[in-house]
């Protein structure tokens, strides 16, 4: 193993701990201050860090060298299902910290739907050029930052749907389920590429698909096709939540203005959809019950 391996192979590696030990530690301190963050979000989070190392340190790594459907599997287990777990897991108690540093205000900026989902395309289309799928894998550095980009725009797609950053008013059940059928819709539309284009792009999996006796096109078909699948399914989840999460918002909506009409608690629909909202109706409860 030469030195750009191991240096490849340390720059994926050890920030996973880190960050794995940053958020431990961010959640205990907001548990000891009485803000514990629940223990699904710390589930998903540890989830998408789990997800990220088998994708790097298992035979998924090792195949991902030879077939490009294989090095498909371990884009998409970093750059969506992974990324989808962690901004799952966050929150803004836990973000905070790193939002008040000097220069990182622009994050919320990024965030906003009509600019994550044009950076995550970009990216998506640059690093699947032929030029860069293939350099990756003679460079442990670059196949490194590759990854690393596609962990970080995947978390920046996701981030208007789950994310805990503030939303216009506006953006709520509806408004994501389209974004999410349109970034779905431009994924697709990129596997239909992969699979109807005649033409194989990566030449640089020729002795893997070679050894493993798959032809080029098939390989690259297959690897659409895989994208185009867990595209799908990943859609299909989130759309199932958001109906559930818009029921659910809807009876908590009612429950908190009842229960301000029987309290004499000054309460309109606007308030109570905009606590709801931003997850803070069972404060509002509180307070209502309290009377202030």
């Amino acid at each position: 193993m030469d030195l750009s391996s191991v240096l490849g192979g340390l720059l994926e590696l050890l920030p996973v701990p880190l960050v794995g030990l940053a958020y431990a530690k961010r959640a205990s301190t907001l548990a000891a201050r009485g803000q514990p963050v629940p223990v699904g979000r710390q589930l998903a989070f540890a989830s998408g860090l789990a997800l990220i190392l088998i994708a790097l340190f298992s035979p998924i790594a090792r195949l991902a060298d030879d077939l490009v459907y294989m090095h498909m599997v371990e884009h998409l287990l970093i750059g969506d299902l992974a990324a989808l777990l962690l901004v799952i897991g966050l929150t803004g108690p836990i973000l905070q910290p790193i939002l008040k540093i000097r220069g990182l205000h622009w994050l919320q900026f990024l965030s906003r739907p009509w600019i994550a989902f044009p950076l995550w395309a970009i990216d998506l289309v640059v690093w699947h050029l032929s030029g860069p799928y293939d350099a990756v894998l003679t460079s442990p550095p670059l196949h490194a930052l590759q990854h690393a980009c596609f962990l970080a725009f995947g978390m920046l797609m996701w981030m208007p749907v789950f994310g805990p950053l503030p939303k216009p008013t506006w953006w709520r059940n509806a408004a994501p389920l389209a974004y999410v059928v349109v970034v779905r819709l431009f994924s697709a539309a990129f596997g239909n590429v992969l699979i109807w284009s005649g033409t194989a792009f990566y030449t640089g999996y020729a002795d893997g698909e070679a050894a493993h006796g798959i032809s080029p096109l098939t390989d690259q078909g297959v690897a659409g096709a895989i994208m185009m699948g867990e595209g799908m399914l990943v859609t299909l989840g989130v759309i199932v939540w958001l109906f559930f999460r818009a029921a659910r918002e809807v009876e908590q909506r009612q429950r908190l203005l009842d229960l301000a009409d029987a309290a004499g608690f000054p309460l309109d629909e606007r308030r109570a959809a905009r606590a709801v909202a931003a997850g803070q109706g069972q404060l509002l409860e509180e307070r209502i019950r309290g009377g202030r």
